[in-house]
């Protein structure tokens, strides 16, 4: 398989949406805790983005064999079939780079071990789990109204706490109080994840109900749908405001709120016109600025102790 086409086959350029959580927690950790493990965090970091490559990998491989536009669809629309990538060859890379996660998740765990290592082990086999049933099994996620919320709090909520749990073990184990915390800190990631996958559903709403996918846009509509994205954002950011009240993360914080104008207006012309080749870009642009904002506001209050 040629760079090119592996690089398209693994989606490598929407791996941000898993790298940007990850600082996150990053930024969690260190403002709260003062705490930071260079090896835990860069093998961590290998492990989430070999499974979302591998994620990535297995939804085009789904999707191919699942589809039923046999014209368009499966041979110009998907990957697999517009590159005449054989069966054979795309599990093998599902398998390798899956298998690569596990080993080394494995190595971590064993590096981080206590008393709630059982928790860290469950987190990332729901990690896998949800990895493959989201396009694979008899009834995916994907093809349910649940995609959306699986995919925000996987990527935008689980990645983030684990990050924080890495850097923290083992001489500090995970808690209640301290996953709360976390989970509110993230809404505003969970919530501009979830969005950017239910912003590439009402794009593909003609196509899903061709196919026979029951997404939340299929069974509701676009038009509810596209109001539940706008309301998406302002939960995120409601989130967002209520962990700086609460004291988990810094006030600066709040500068994040300087690129809400520029959401806005990007969900005007997306709701416009919600076509994907033309308006999906902007769900992506606003995926992208609202979590580095995010950080960047993170980093200045940490800088600042403000």
């Amino acid at each position: 398989m040629k760079p090119k086409v592996f690089l398209e086959f693994v989606e490598f350029q929407s791996l941000v949406a898993s790298v940007l959580p990850f600082t996150l927690g990053l930024l969690y950790v260190w403002y709260n805790y003062h705490a930071f493990n260079l090896l835990h965090s860069v093998l961590f970091f290998i492990v989430i983005e070999l499974m979302h490559m591998a994620v990535n990998a297995n939804d085009n491989t789904q999707d191919f064999v699942h589809a039923k536009d046999e014209k368009t669809f499966k041979q110009l629309t998907n990957v697999v079939g517009h590159y005449h990538i054989s069966l054979r060859l795309a599990i093998t890379v599902i398998v390798s780079l899956s298998a690569g996660a596990a080993i080394i998740g494995l190595g971590l765990l064993k590096l981080t071990w206590g008393s709630s290592s059982w928790i860290f082990l469950g987190m990332g086999i729901i990690g896998f789990l949800v990895g493959y049933f989201y396009a694979g099994g008899p009834l995916p996620i994907s093809n349910t109204p649940f995609g959306e919320l699986f995919s925000g709090i996987t990527m935008g909520y689980v990645i983030m706490l684990a990050a924080v749990y890495v850097n923290l073990a083992p001489a500090r184990q995970l808690s209640w109080s301290l996953a709360g915390n976390v989970l509110l800190a993230s809404g505003l990631a969970v919530f501009a994840i979830g969005n950017l996958m239910l912003a590439n559903n009402l794009c593909d709403y003609e196509e899903d109900k061709l196919n026979e996918r029951r997404t939340i846009v299929v069974l509701l509509g676009q038009r509810v749908m596209l109001w539940a994205w706008n309301i998406g954002y302002a939960l995120g950011y409601v989130c967002m405001v209520a962990a700086v009240l609460v004291g988990t993360l810094p006030k600066l914080t709040l500068l994040a709120l300087l690129i809400v104008p520029v959401v806005i207006k990007n969900n005007r012309q997306f709701g416009a016109v919600m076509v994907k080749s033309k308006s999906f870009v902007l769900a992506v642009k606003n995926c992208i600025l609202i979590t580095i904002s995010f950080a960047l506001a993170m980093g200045i209050g940490i800088i600042f102790h403000l």
